[in-house]
């Protein structure tokens, strides 16, 4: 299965912030829409993404005014991305390697989606339990 149908089931909807967001405004973010990390845009390009463990991480050394702090100053700036072309399960060996749980999808220079690794386990086990159904069809039959 590619990226695009697993996209077509779960909404193209990204959500997005600049650079320039504060850490305030990025948690309410996050909270409001109920997703663990936004790709920060800025001209209509990804400059970084930024998950809740980022900001959880940065408190330790900036506990003071770390919510008035721009996205930029804690954002990871390498983004990995996939196309809506790529295969569901070579992502997930990629997100194991590099310790990634979000990945922008990308088409022509525009995001197009995101993936999680959540929605790559969720696949992965609708596609166990799909097999398990037809193995026991084949086996009662």
């Amino acid at each position: 299965m590619r990226i695009q149908e697993l996209i077509k089931g779960k909404g193209p909807e990204v959500v997005t912030v600049p650079a320039t967001t504060t850490v305030q405004q990025l948690v309410q973010t996050l909270a409001d829409h109920g997703i663990g990390a936004v790709v920060v845009v800025d001209d209509g390009a990804i400059t970084g993404i930024i998950s809740e463990r980022d900001v959880v991480r940065a408190l330790p050394e900036h506990s003071d005014g770390l919510l008035q702090r721009p996205v930029s100053e804690l954002m990871t700036r390498t983004v990995h991305t996939c196309g809506p072309e790529d295969e569901i399960r070579s992502l997930a060996g990629l997100m194991t390697e590099h310790r990634i749980r979000h990945l922008p999808v990308v088409q022509d220079d525009k995001l197009v989606g995101i993936v999680s690794i959540g929605d790559i386990v969720k696949f992965r086990l609708q596609e166990l339990q799909d097999e398990r159904d037809q193995l026991e069809s084949y086996i009662t039959t």
